[in-house]
């Protein structure tokens, strides 16, 4: 993994297309994070003010509209980014074991008004599909949550509110769609099967993330 510090969006940008796969927040695997390669200068800094600083938070958007790859909740439930060139063996294989949304299920729902709507952000989506009352946002999170590690909805970008004098403020809303609007279908469906393409995953971790234990690549892709 990257070894000198990373200081840049374009820098951060050039780092996920080479690594493939890169968590945006740290988790389990030190040093496999956004967050941990970049420079202090771009990780979050409280302010006296009670603000914040957060250049790496902020450069989000542009990293899927510059970079072409995709971000969701993908691996342990945690967002990541995954690169144009890793995206089709992820998906081909998380379908496979994350089988379409049931006719009737609150997910089947979710993914219908997506694909007529194109894309929504996560408030304007729950609200479609009713999920308005008490201690329903964590409820609906949790439906979301499956369907990103299934791979069938991603991130397109991120929405800010303005406050009086235009200023953008606040920690953004994902705009939610699917690969398959975002992407092409293509992208979706390479041609191998889920097993040749979880094989190539696993390869591929195996060398991005040296020395770890069998049992954790494999975790990694459930």
């Amino acid at each position: 993994m990257k070894q000198n510090a990373l200081h840049s969006c374009a820098e951060l940008i050039d780092y996920i297309g080479h690594i493939g796969f890169l968590p945006l927040l740290p988790a389990k695997i030190e040093g496999w994070s956004a967050e941990e390669v970049m420079d202090e200068e771009c990780r979050y800094r409280p302010l006296p003010d009670g603000g914040w600083e957060w250049p790496l938070w902020e450069w989000k958007g542009s990293i899927l509209q510059e970079s072409g790859c995709a971000y969701g909740k993908f691996i342990d439930g945690k967002a990541t980014f995954i690169s144009s060139e890793w995206w089709p063996d992820f998906c081909n294989y998380r379908r496979s074991i994350y089988p379409q949304p049931e006719e009737g299920t609150i997910e089947e729902c979710i993914l219908f008004i997506l694909r007529d709507q194109g894309s929504l952000i996560t408030r304007d989506l729950r609200a479609a599909c009713e999920f308005t009352g008490p201690k329903m946002r964590s409820r609906f999170g949790a439906f979301l949550t499956r369907l990103e590690m299934g791979c069938y909805i991603v991130t397109e970008d991120f929405v800010y509110r303005n406050d009086s004098h235009g200023r953008r403020y606040g920690w953004g809303m994902s705009l939610l769609t699917t690969p398959e609007k975002l992407f092409g279908k293509e992208s979706c469906c390479p041609d191998r099967s889920p097993q040749e393409s979880r094989e190539r995953i696993l390869r591929h971790f195996r060398h991005i993330l040296p020395g770890l234990p069998e049992q954790k690549y494999n975790s990694l892709l459930r």
